[in-house]
């Protein structure tokens, strides 16, 4: 991030109320709809060279706080494998980014729940990138928050639990051969994790799995060298809001937390960026909280 005096936290970006603007949820949704731009640090973040030369395939990163990782490990220094379901316009932008940092992107379209599919991600960023080694597994469906847990379908479940747990489980796995000492695995997890809303139970129990996960493989995969942590973050302001909430609770998004605002997935980034450098050498197992002063526990 840029330096200079420092900021007050509570007014360094904006505050609510944002524009009262949904997205249908039958679809993905896209940063390129949004009125008011969240801020994945274009002009703000400085890269110092902590990734120089490595290989990062990043899901979910063709908008929000994906985005904004893809951006920072590439002023790092690291080529970035782009992997989206089908926001093209959205993904060319990051990718527009990443290039504009002088390193090699890659668009990676295609179903993370299918498990071909992330055989062939894997594939094509060693293929073109010439390796693998930073996982940042970001991908997340979230659904509309409803009044009444039996108003979550079966159907409902069966997308978000495909989306953010067995496109994990299904990528790591096809990841894990190319994974040398000195790797890295990188999964975004959520406060949800620790103080679930019931609106959005499905979302939030895969979040809990999530954070199981990160602690259980890396059990396994630290004595092997390769690191695997997580972050959590609070609310942030990404295409994910405008397709979960309705319009007044978007207007307000952000309001409950310490800061009275919202996360940009600029303020994201450089956690990940410290987890995935050998700046965070001997951190593996962890769940980092980037929460806005809510506690995970």
């Amino acid at each position: 991030m840029a330096h200079g005096r420092p900021k007050d936290p509570r007014t360094a970006q904006k505050t609510p109320p944002q524009p009262a603007q949904d997205q249908p949820a039958d679809r993905p949704a896209r940063e390129s709809r949004m009125e008011q731009k969240p801020d994945f640090g274009e002009r703000s973040y400085q890269g110092h060279r902590r990734l120089q030369g490595r290989v990062a395939l990043i899901t979910g990163a063709d908008s929000g706080i994906g985005r904004a990782v893809a951006l920072a490990f590439a002023r790092e220094g690291a080529d970035v494998a782009i992997a989206y379901l089908e926001e093209h316009e959205d993904a060319k932008e990051t990718e527009r980014w990443v290039k504009d940092a002088g390193r090699r992107a890659l668009l990676l379209p295609g179903d993370i729940g299918d498990p071909k599919v992330c055989e062939e991600w894997v594939r094509k960023t060693v293929k073109t990138l010439g390796g693998l080694h930073v996982l940042v597994n970001n991908a997340a469906f979230q659904d509309e928050s409803v009044e009444a847990f039996t108003d979550i379908t079966p159907e409902r479940v069966q997308r978000t639990f495909r989306t953010n747990i067995e496109g994990m489980f299904f990528l790591t796995r096809a990841a894990l051969p190319h994974l040398k000492p000195g790797a890295v695995i990188l999964n975004s997890t959520s406060i949800q994790a620790y103080k679930p809303s019931p609106g959005i139970l499905d979302y939030a129990t895969t979040k809990g799995a999530i954070r199981t996960f990160t602690q259980g493989l890396a059990q396994e995969l630290t004595p092997k060298g390769i690191r695997v942590n997580a972050v959590a973050p609070g609310p942030v302001w990404t295409p994910l809001i405008q397709q979960s909430f309705s319009p007044e609770q978007v207007k307000k998004f952000g309001e409950d937390s310490p800061f009275k605002r919202p996360a940009q997935p600029a303020e994201l980034a450089p956690a990940y960026v410290f987890l995935a450098s050998d700046d965070g050498q001997y951190v593996s197992g962890e769940i980092l909280g980037v929460t806005g002063g809510k506690p995970l526990a």
